[in-house]
Formats: structure tokens, sequence, C-alpha cells
């Protein structure tokens, strides 16, 4: 199964470990990376999506982060 998961973070370092650390773990950058202002926070924020092949069987609870 293919499971997909968007990581979000505030645009500073945070955000580029976090990818780093997916990517570390076999998951793969899918399109490009979004960035855009949070006027709740009154910051930038960054999302990229990654998706990963995984011997799994989809159901909602599923833990993405763990896989």
């Amino acid at each position: 199964m293919r499971v997909y998961r968007l990581l979000t973070e505030e645009d500073s370092a945070a955000f580029c470990h976090k990818v780093s650390e997916a990517l570390s773990k076999g998951w793969e950058l899918y399109g490009s990376p979004a960035y855009a202002f949070d006027a709740a926070s009154g910051t930038m924020r960054c999302a990229q999506a990654v998706v990963k092949e995984a011997d799994v069987t989809y159901r909602p609870e599923l833990k993405l982060g763990s896989l």
C-alpha cells in the first residue's frame, strides 16, 4: 500500500529536520513544498508531502509516522 503524509512546521530548521528524518526512514518527496503565512500565529509555515510503500492494510487509526 502507498501511504501519504503532509509534514508541516514553522519556517525554521525544525521543518528541514522533520523532512530529513522522514527521508531517512524511507519516505519520498511528493510534489513541491508549500510556503504560506499563518495569520493566527503571525509566522510563515512550510508543508511538504511525502509518500512511502508499506506492507500494511489501511485503517483510519494507522499511525503513519511510525511506518
